[in-house]
Order: structure tokens, then sequence, then C-alpha cells
């Protein structure tokens, strides 16, 4: 399970976010957020605790403060001490609106930090939960060679030195975008998989390994057009040396075999390499054929029904011709 420290959120949102520290900026590393789902405790607040989620971030609005003002000094401080006692990653008060005196109380008792927005509270709910649900996304990391064809994310894997990179420098060369190399890293949004370059900095993204050759910058050799950041991942193309697929690959194209990452099921190609074949052909082929598929074309099963209509005559009529006619 992928998790940030408030910290995090803090440093890497407080502009966008307009956020600003009001107390507690000592336990930001030590609070730690596992759900993109925010809580709004204006029923626990009310009185009704019975389904309060404490790993949730604490969002109090202007309904809450204005609700808050009409109880009693005595019911007020119980209610938001009871609040405050079941924990939360942080409290984020919205609209800029000043912040009740128990609740920095509380916090301080509780080592609770306590953020602030000028952003009003439904809008910072939006982009909150869209940038957590990035941050917490199920991430895996997989060695192998993204590459945008035809607009099809195809992921090349296999064993070093089967020409993955080599493979996608070919790509790039007839006009494909480039995505990632060596290492790709896919996050799982809903049900789809996103994959991208693991590189931390900038500078390190776009480039890739040919043997022999050394690093090289697909960017400043090829251009913008070249590359994308990230991209959906639709087919995997795994490169199995000759000798090594023992037979296990499709002749056909009627059976097909599928990858799971992150529990998702991907198409899975096999390609087996012998001298001069030209995977990168085959690989627009497979995009090409993917994007049939999409449509409801099946050109394997296409071929399968005619040949056993065909099959199934009683007699075969054959075609002669007495003169040249193409």
């Amino acid at each position: 399970m992928n998790k940030i420290t408030t910290g995090t959120l803090y440093q890497e949102k407080k502009d966008e976010f307009s956020l600003e520290i009001v107390i507690g900026e000592e336990f930001l590393r030590q609070r730690t957020i596992t759900t993109y789902d925010i809580f709004r405790p204006g029923l626990a607040l009310a009185g009704y605790t019975g389904y309060f989620l404490s790993d949730r971030i604490l969002i109090v609005g202007e309904t809450e403060t204005v609700y808050l003002k009409t109880l009693t000094k005595k019911l007020k401080d119980k209610r938001i001490a009871t609040v405050m006692s079941f924990g939360a990653p942080c409290l984020i008060v919205t609209k800029g609106l000043d912040i009740d005196k128990k609740f920095i109380e509380q916090a301080k008792h509780r080592k609770i930090p306590i953020l602030r927005t000028s952003m009003s509270t439904t809008p910072f709910i939006h982009k909150l939960s869209a940038y957590l649900d990035y941050k917490l996304a199920p991430t895996k990391y997989v060695q192998g060679t993204l590459v945008d064809i035809y607009g099809v994310g195809v992921l090349f894997i296999g064993k070093p030195g089967t020409g993955k990179s080599e493979c996608a420098m070919d790509l790039i060369e007839r006009g494909h975008r480039f995505v990632a190399d060596d290492l790709v890293k896919i996050v799982k949004r809903g049900n789809t998989l996103i994959g991208s370059g693991a590189e931390k900095s900038d500078r390190l993204r776009h480039h890739i390994e040919i043997r022999g050759v050394g690093i090289i910058n697909i960017f400043r050799i090829f251009g913008v057009k070249s590359v994308r950041l990230r991209k959906r991942i639709e087919v995997v193309v795994e490169l199995i040396l000759w000798d090594e697929t023992k037979g296990e690959y499709e002749r056909i194209g009627l059976e097909k075999k599928v990858k799971k990452i992150l529990d998702v099921k991907i198409p899975r190609i096999v390609i087996p390499l012998t001298p001069g074949k030209n995977v990168s052909v085959i690989a627009e082929v497979i995009a090409m054929n993917y994007l049939l598929e999409l449509r409801g074309i099946n050109p394997a099963k296409e071929y399968d029904i005619e040949l056993k209509r065909v099959l199934s005559e009683k007699e075969m009529s054959d075609v002669y011709y007495n003169e040249h006619i193409e």
C-alpha cells in the first residue's frame, strides 16, 4: 500500500493549493496519508461518531464553522475534542476561515498538524482527491521499453540483449514516440495502466542505452515530436530468443495470451527472434491489428471462419485462367 506524509503534501502542493501551516510543522513528517478519500466531520460535530474514518484528512469548511457557532461553548468544545480524539493525518480549513481555539488546543495535544487554504471547499476537495489518487495509486517498476506506436502504448519486455532498445530506436526513426527505456514506472488508475520513465529528474528523461554506442538523448536528436512523458499501456510484446521459445508462440492468433500487471490483464504477444527479423515492422503491425480489434475486426477469427466454411463444402472448384488477366 502506498502512502505519503502530510509533509510531502504540503511541500508539493503548498503553492498550487495556497496552503499555510497554522500549527504543527514539526508533526508534518510524522503523519501519513494512506487514502485519497477525505472526511468532512459535520455529522461527527453534530454528535454521531459511529462512522468516523480516522485515516482520512479532515476538511473543515464554512458549513462546519457556521454550525459550531450555533452550539454552546461547553458543547462545542466537547464535540471538537471528540472529533480530534480519533486522530487524522491532518486537518485542513478552507476559504481562509478562522480556526476555533479548541481545534488548535486539541491539535497540539494530539500532534495533528493544521493547514489552511484560501480555496473554496468543493474545488479544493476535487483537486486534493485527484492529487492523492495519483500519489497513492498502486505502482510497479518493470524492466522494459515503452513506445507509443500509432497511439497504442506498446511495452517491450524480455531478457537483456534481446534488442528492446534497438527496436525502440528503429520505431522512433519511423516516426513513433518514445516514452521510457530500461525501467518503466507503471501506475494503476482505475483499470488502466499508465507507463512513464522512472527518472525523478527531467534532465534524465528521454535517454536510451544502445549497446556499443552508449547513452543517447532522444529528445535532442529527434526533437519534441519523438517523445512523450507518459502513455497508457495497451499491449505487451515479449522478445524471446528462438532457441528459448520451445515452440510456445502463436501461429494463427486465435489464442490470446495476457500478462497481469497490478492485477490488470494486458494482451501479451511473444515474438521469437531470429537473425534478420524486422521486429519494428512487426511491432507496427501488432499496434495496427490491436486498433482493428478495438473496432470489432479480428482477421484471425474471420480467416478461421472462412476456412472452415470452404473446407465444409463437398466439392472445391478450381479456378483456371487460360490467359494472363492481372
